[in-house]
């Protein structure tokens, strides 16, 4: 092993940002086999995939299985074999999967079987090390205190007289810890891979980030993230190569599969490494011209994250097409687009289902919905439904307005047993907030595309959207009556939203604050609300837990989305309001 002064040296990244499935090892092995060759292909020292691509992330209780730690240590292996069998074995592998503590005791207090969240180094056949996530997020969507074992050990690699440390995704996010301890040890480069989720404007966060921590590593910093939709959740992608000192070199495209090759010059430091695996510096050549993809605004992140989520859900399960009601009204028409854009108008079946309280101008809107976005469209009449049913049973008031909803989702879920569609609940997060939504009725469904999108924010991407169809030169596919007109359920004569619920506007202000803020009674008050409103949207918060827990899985965008980000009793007797 050399020593002296540090000398420098160039190292050329290929940073895979893709899309791996959950619980599809086979698959997602082929999907890292096919980069493994590319990166080849393309002349790079380091190939860097995201946490736990072997398996998907987040892989939950999956962990817990040993057939399936088994199946994740076995595909790596077998990947390890692969890429040197294939002439790929120059190349050094960063890849995440789930491991194991062979021969762990099980113990109260620690995960059974005690796996491990562990990136693997490959080199010629052989895994040379591995690193274990030192920072377990139990936070938010994340249970990984519940599924793995905290690793304690850091790992500096040298690769072409560079050395490299590594940390996995939270190990970043947490002063001190990993990369403090890096930086002691003088590396040349961090590499992080991550399974990052989208959250609105958490971009911005992440480069901040990354910045901070490559300026106290005092080395460059490449982050790694997947791509693609698993259950609520989106991984954006936005793989950032930052230098020393926080300067952006390169940043992959949100929300699509990329494999960004990045060329470094780097000081190759005479640290300490863990492993040697080359300690010579590769012979000097003409490094690429680095880039940036162009950064998404605010709407069209949040757009992205809606239809790659429905794409995916759709897709991943195994879903050939979707169906929804369309009502004429703003909810419908944009859910309806979103499914548009995710997965072709082919694939979308609307259904309108007029009562007798419905207007004409509502079953016009959705029949200029179907046809500026070509959907599949039908009218089925539910007011004879309604009759007969009301014939055997009497029903009254809110119960006989309930029914006409129940109606309809019982029709819409009959067709989804018949035609084999996933059927779209189009509620949004201000109705589920309050509860003001008929379970068994337009709670019904598979997914719902939009219960992480606030009323006024379904105002604002439907205009958004239309406004990007008039740039392209097409047909803006959302009728603006739909946009315009007063919101209403139309189950009784002249209803509008107001006559229950606050101005959307004031309400999605409220609700910002104490759903995705915890700001009880007393701090809204004092942020200017009025004390009798404030008492009627936490009592209709509150009571509408019941019903959340029974709402169909949705793309989570917010920073606290309802599910697994807020988690509340049902049955409580605490009262934000006395």
């Amino acid at each position: 092993m050399s020593n002296g002064a540090a000398k420098s040296g160039q190292l050329r990244l290929a940073l895979a940002q893709i899309n791996p499935t959950v619980g599809d090892v086979p698959g997602n092995s082929h999907l890292i086999a096919q980069q493994i060759s590319k990166a080849h292909q393309g002349g790079a020292h380091v190939v860097v995939f995201p946490e736990m691509v072997v398996t998907g992330y987040p892989v939950e209780d999956l962990a817990l299985r040993p057939s399936f730690r088994s199946a994740s240590k076995a595909a790596i292996t077998g990947l390890a074999t692969q890429a040197k069998s294939e002439g790929h074995g120059d190349l050094v592998l960063v890849i995440g999967y789930l491991d194991e503590i062979t021969g762990a005791i099980n113990r109260l207090g620690q995960p059974e079987g005690a796996p491990q969240n562990a990136v693997a180094i490959i080199h010629d056949g052989q895994i040379k090390a591995r690193y274990v996530k030192h920072h377990l997020p139990n936070y938010g969507v994340f249970d990984e205190f519940r599924n793995f074992v905290p690793g304690d050990s850091s790992l500096v690699v040298r690769i072409h007289g560079i050395d490299v440390g590594i940390a996995i995704c939270e190990d970043i996010w947490q002063e001190g810890g990993p990369v403090a301890e890096l930086a002691m040890r003088h590396t040349g480069l961090l590499v992080v891979p991550n399974g990052s989720p989208f959250e609105r404007n958490k971009d911005d966060v992440r480069l901040a980030l990354v910045q901070r921590r490559a300026k106290e590593a005092g080395a460059p910093l490449a982050y790694v993230n997947m791509t693609g939709g698993q259950d609520e959740l989106v991984f954006d992608g936005d793989t950032i190569v930052v230098g020393a000192q926080g300067d952006v070199i390169s940043r992959a495209p949100q929300f699509r599969d990329a494999l960004e090759f990045v060329d470094l010059e780097l000081e190759a430091h005479t640290s300490n490494p863990d492993l040697v695996i080359h300690d010579d510096v590769v012979a000097p050549y003409q490094g690429a011209p680095s880039k940036s993809a162009v950064r998404l605004d605010d709407m069209s992140e949040i757009w992205e994250a809606l239809v790659v989520g429905l794409r995916d859900y759709v897709g991943k399960n195994k879903f050939s097409s979707v169906a929804l009601g369309v009502s004429g009204g703003i909810d419908s028409a944009l859910v309806a687009t979103i499914a548009v854009d995710a997965l072709g108008c082919e694939k979308v079946h609307g259904i309108a289902l007029p009562s007798e309280y419905s207007s004409d101008h509502s079953l016009a809107d959705a029949q200029e919905l179907a046809i500026n976005t070509s959907i599949h469209y039908r009218v089925i009449p539910i007011a004879p439904m309604v009759a007969s049913y009301l014939a055997h049973v009497k029903l009254e008031g809110l119960a006989e307005e309930n029914l006409q909803a129940r109606v309809r989702g019982t029709t819409l879920m009959g067709i989804s047993n018949q035609e084999g569609h996933l059927v779209l609940a189009t509620g949004n997060k201000s109705e589920l907030a309050v509860g003001y939504s008929t379970l068994y009725g337009d709670a019904v469904g598979g997914f719902a595309p939009i219960k992480d999108i606030y009323k006024t924010d379904v105002w604002a991407l439907s205009r958004w959207r239309n406004a990007q169809a008039l740039a392209r030169g097409e047909t803006p596919p959302i009728p603006e009556r739909s946009i315009t007109k007063e919101p209403s359920a139309e189950l009784r004569p002249d209803q509008k939203d107001s006559d229950s619920l606050p101005q959307y506007e004031l309400l999605d202000q409220l609700l910002l604050l104490y759903v995705e803020g915890d700001i009880g009674s007393a701090g809204l008050i004092a942020h200017g609300f009025d004390p009798a409103l404030v008492a009627r949207v936490i009592s209709m918060v509150d009571k509408a837990e019941y019903k959340r827990r029974q709402y169909p899985p949705g793309t989570k965008v917010s920073v606290r989305a309802f599910g697994k980000d807020r988690r509340l009793p049902i049955t409580s007797k605490w009262n934000e309001n006395i």
